[in-house]
């Protein structure tokens, strides 16, 4: 981005959250990628054109969203899927006793299709565009307890294999995020209680009917971009489904 000064706007609104969005231009753009250091208050403040504090009050924001990492005496970076303190932040399902960790992955099926009007809809994609479609099961210890479908944009997914997924270590954002230029940065969900069909009742090794934690899930990157769709069932027999309201 070039220096830029901040205009008087019919919108009225508050300074910092006007830089806010240019610091957020520079984090889509890809003028500062993942887990590298931005320019400091200062600089930022003689490139925008304002005050050092209103910068300041712009990146603390941008902080408490989880988009920029303050590190004491370093700088502000900007974060990443693989930083301790988030790296479990789209991971909501915890164990009732332990630290949470990640799941072994095991990719039932990963296809290419068209989308349908509805995985269309749901990803700001038009009908027909590619799609990278995989259903996955999850297990804890060797104990299977999470069945995703999940949809992505077939234009962002080049190259995505059901190999490159399960030897992946860590959260699959990490590597989204690492191989493929799209970090998540927020989600939209709907939970519900639905009961086993036979298919998750066979791969979970459960009855059938048995109560399942149903979750959809719909994945966002930079300005509001939809990148991915989820549809999760979750056992919550020694799990539960943990969300933090602030």
């Amino acid at each position: 981005m070039n220096s830029t000064s901040i205009e008087k706007s019919p919108t009225f609104s508050p300074l910092y959250q006007q830089i806010k969005m240019l610091i957020m231009q520079g984090l889509q753009s890809g003028e500062w990628k993942p887990g590298e250091l931005i320019p400091s208050e200062m600089d930022l403040a003689v490139r925008f054109k304002v005050s050092q504090g209103t910068v300041r009050k712009a990146i603390d924001e941008l902080s408490s969203e989880n988009l920029l990492v303050r590190r004491q005496g370093k700088g502000t970076f900007v974060a990443t899927h693989h930083e301790p303190h988030v790296q479990f932040r789209f991971l909501r399902l915890k164990p009732d006793v332990g630290e949470a960790s990640y799941p072994q992955n095991r990719i039932i099926e990963l296809k290419r299709l068209r989308a349908s009007s509805e995985i269309a809809q749901i990803l700001d994609i038009k009908l027909g565009d590619p799609v990278v479609y995989f259903y996955r099961l999850q297990s804890f210890e060797g104990v299977p307890t999470m069945l995703d479908e999940i949809w992505l944009p077939g234009s962002i997914f080049k190259g995505l294999s059901a190999k490159r997924l399960e030897e992946h270590a860590g959260s699959m954002y990490s590597l989204f995020e690492t191989e493929f230029n799209t970090r998540m940065i927020r989600a939209v969900e709907k939970v519900r209680a639905v009961l086993a069909d036979e298919r998750a009742s066979e791969l979970l090794r459960i009855s059938r009917n048995s109560p399942l934690l149903s979750v959809e899930r719909v994945a966002y990157t930079y300005a509001d971009q939809p990148v991915e769709f989820r549809r999760g069932l979750y056992i919550t027999e020694h799990f539960h489904y943990f969300n933090e309201l602030t």
